[in-house]
C-alpha cells in the first residue's frame, strides 16, 4: 500500500514544480531587453525545475519514503530560492530600480505561491498530512486571494476593446475580494467558526464561486488559443490560471472529505 506522505508529496511537486517553472518563464518574458541578468536568472530557474520534473518522473507512489523525503528537501530549497528571486524582483520594482512589464502585484502573487509550495513540502516532510480546522480557513483564504488576483490580471491584460470580458473579469475580482473579506472575518471568529456546519457552508460557497471562475478561465483560454479575442495574455498563462482554479476545487473536495471523516 502506498505511503500517503509519499503520494501527497509527489502530487504537490508534480503540480507546483510546473507552476514554478512557468512563473520563471512569465517573469523572463516581462523583463525588458536590457535586463539580461534577471532574464538569465529566470532561465536558470526554468532549468532547475525542469531537472526536478525529470527526477520526479523516476519516482512513484511505491518509492521509499526516505528517498522521497530527501527529494522533498531538494525541492524545498528550490522553492525557497525562487521565492527569494521573486522577492528581489519585487523590491527592485517597488524601488523603481527596474521598469518591466511584470505588475508588482503579479510578482507578489507568484512569490506567495512559492512560499505556499515550500511550506507544503516542509509540512509533508514533518509528517503533517491531514489539515487542522484552522488550516482549512487559512488555506481557503490563500487560494481565494489567488483567484481574486487572477481576475484582476485578466481584466488588465485584456484589450480595452473587449468590454464585456473586461467587465466580467472585474466582477469576478470584486466577488472574490468579498470572499476574501468573508474568510478573514471567519478566521477571526475562531475557534467557534471551526464547527463543521459553518466550515461546510464556507466550502460550499467557495466551490460554487471557484467553479464559475474556472469556467470563465476555460472559455477565455479557448478564445485566446483560437485567436478570437484581443489581449496581452500568453496562451500558457491562460492555461496556468485555469489549472490553479482546478487545483483549488480539488483542495476544497479534500477538505470536505476530511471534515466528513471527523
Amino acid at each position: 500500500m502506498a505511503n500517503p506522505i509519499v503520494e501527497r508529496s509527489l502530487d504537490e511537486i508534480q503540480f507546483w514544480s510546473r507552476i514554478m517553472k512557468e512563473h520563471a518563464l512569465f517573469l523572463s518574458l516581462g523583463f525588458t531587453h536590457e535586463q539580461k541578468q534577471l532574464i538569465a536568472e529566470a532561465q536558470q530557474f526554468i532549468t532547475l525545475f525542469e531537472r526536478i520534473e525529470e527526477k520526479l518522473a523516476r519516482l512513484n507512489v511505491n518509492s521509499d519514503i526516505r528517498q522521497v523525503q530527501a527529494f522533498n528537501s531538494e525541492v524545498y530549497q528550490a522553492a525557497v530560492s525562487i521565492w527569494s528571486f521573486k522577492r528581489k524582483v519585487l523590491g527592485l520594482t517597488l524601488r523603481c530600480e527596474i521598469q518591466s512589464n511584470n505588475f508588482p502585484l503579479l510578482v507578489d502573487h507568484i512569490s506567495r505561491e512559492a512560499a505556499y509550495f515550500a511550506n507544503r513540502i516542509k509540512d509533508l516532510n514533518e509528517g503533517k498530512l491531514a489539515p487542522e480546522r484552522d488550516t482549512i480557513i487559512q488555506e481557503n483564504l490563500f487560494f481565494l486571494r489567488i483567484m481574486a488576483d487572477h481576475a484582476k490580471f485578466i481584466g488588465h491584460l485584456l484589450d480595452p476593446s473587449e468590454r464585456k470580458l473586461v467587465d466580467q473579469a472585474r466582477e469576478f475580482g470584486h466577488d472574490f475580494d468579498q470572499l476574501v473579506f468573508q474568510a478573514i472575518d471567519l478566521d477571526s471568529m475562531r475557534p467557534h467558526s471551526e464547527t463543521v456546519p459553518i466550515l461546510d457552508q464556507f466550502l460550499d460557497q467557495n466551490r460554487v464561486s471557484v467553479a464559475s471562475l474556472r469556467d470563465f478561465k476555460k472559455t477565455a483560454r479557448e478564445l485566446i488559443e483560437a485567436c478570437r479575442i484581443k489581449s496581452n495574455i500568453h496562451p500558457l498563462l491562460a492555461d496556468h490560471t485555469f489549472r490553479e482554479a482546478e487545483r483549488f476545487l480539488e483542495i476544497i473536495d479534500l477538505f470536505d472529505a476530511h471534515l466528513s471523516n471527523q
